[in-house]
């Protein structure tokens, strides 16, 4: 029987509860796929700071990159916002991240059938849509030096060479290949230097790939085209700051950044994350949505434990649950028979996949 080893970041505000399904459904889907599975739970965020007086502890980056997957909740509150820079959880995370060698999010953004009204967007625009946004995630201008703020001028720098570039094409036409063979490469290369070497790498990267088509758009046209006709993107690559803004996009346009999972990859152990916040204003309340870091789960089985069949399961039983009614009272609006908690839902799914 296979074994593997999962660190565990519940971090802050919802953060232990939505890990806490996760946790749970990794456990029916384990023990019906025939696997095991051994957790390992890690500080990080406003917590370590509570605790040990750092964001991000040493023990941490250690312990992680000595498992297989990493499944993260979420972490940051108002609580740490007064801090010194480099004693905030934010700043814990864009290291967490360098560390690892995660140069690549894949965000996915799917709509569920049974959730085409969630969106503000007309059912008819975005029924169908899947998207997969890949955000470089340690580059660019969020890590770029120089940077600084004397209080009267402020300024950072947006870097990119051309290897990490290649890299992170290379991600973007392999996941086109898996899919409908389609990358659109987003920059702002009419007015960007370091946008310019990104579409020349892009063009190159390409072809290694003549199967797959590549096309090229404008950061703010991208912006505009995800909302008028989301259907027209299967993979979009592009840069962190970039990448940052388009994915939230993409999150909206397909109902509640709820639903929304990611994964975190490169060449060291991989974080499997939902894309929202710590939402500290609902924490321990029992309504948020554990949705996304299931599916955070999900990919985590998929891309890191190859466990394909796992994956395919919890998938099928979050389509199940929301096809029978259940909803969180984010999504209770849209079609809900019956208004569960976090920790319902979790069961819910849990027992979908053990049925």
């Amino acid at each position: 029987m296979k074994n593997y080893n999962i660190s565990i970041i519940k971090g802050d505000g919802i953060g232990p509860e939505i890990v806490d399904e996760a946790i749970k459904v990794l456990d029916a889907v384990s023990y019906s796929c025939g696997f095991t599975l051994e957790y390992k739970e890690y500080l990080m965020g406003g917590i370590a700071i509570d605790m040990t007086g750092t964001p991000l502890p040493n023990e941490t980056v250690t312990g992680v990159l000595e498992s297989d997957a990493c499944l993260f909740g979420s972490i940051g509150g108002e609580k740490w916002d007064t801090l010194p820079r480099e004693l905030r959880p934010e700043t814990g995370l864009l290291k967490f991240r360098e560390a690892m060698g995660v140069y690549a999010n894949l965000r996915p953004a799917v709509i569920y059938d049974e959730l085409l009204n969630a969106s503000t967007l007309k059912p008819e625009v975005i029924e169908g849509c899947n998207i997969m946004v890949v955000r470089e995630l340690i580059g660019g201008i969020y890590f770029g030096q120089p940077r600084a703020n004397d209080g009267f001028k402020a300024y950072n720098t947006m870097v990119y060479t051309k290897p990490e570039i290649q890299r992170i094409g290379k991600q973007a036409f392999e996941l086109a290949m898996k899919r409908d063979k389609r990358v659109c490469s987003v920059d702002k290369a009419n007015v960007l230097e370091v946008s310019q070497l990104w579409r020349d790498t892009m063009e190159e990267v390409a072809k290694d790939y003549p199967e797959v088509k590549l096309s090229h758009m404008y950061v703010d046209n991208a912006a505009m085209q995800l909302v008028r006709n989301p259907r027209q993107f299967d993979v979009i690559v592009t840069g962190n700051i970039f990448g940052d803004i388009l994915s939230d996009t993409a999150s909206m346009v397909v109902g509640s950044i709820g639903l929304l999972p990611s994964a975190s990859t490169g060449e060291k152990t991989a974080i499997y994350e939902p894309i929202h916040g710590s939402a500290p204003d609902i924490a321990g309340l029992g309504i948020a949505n554990p949705i996304a870091t299931i599916e955070s789960a999900a990919m985590m089985l998929r891309y890191s434990l190859g466990e394909e069949e796992a994956a395919n399961k919890i998938e099928a039983a979050i389509k199940r649950a929301l096809k029978e009614g259940y909803r969180t009272k984010d999504i209770a609006a849209y079609d809900a028979k019956q208004v569960v908690t976090t920790a319902e839902m979790g069961d819910i799914i849990a027992n979908f996949i053990n049925k």
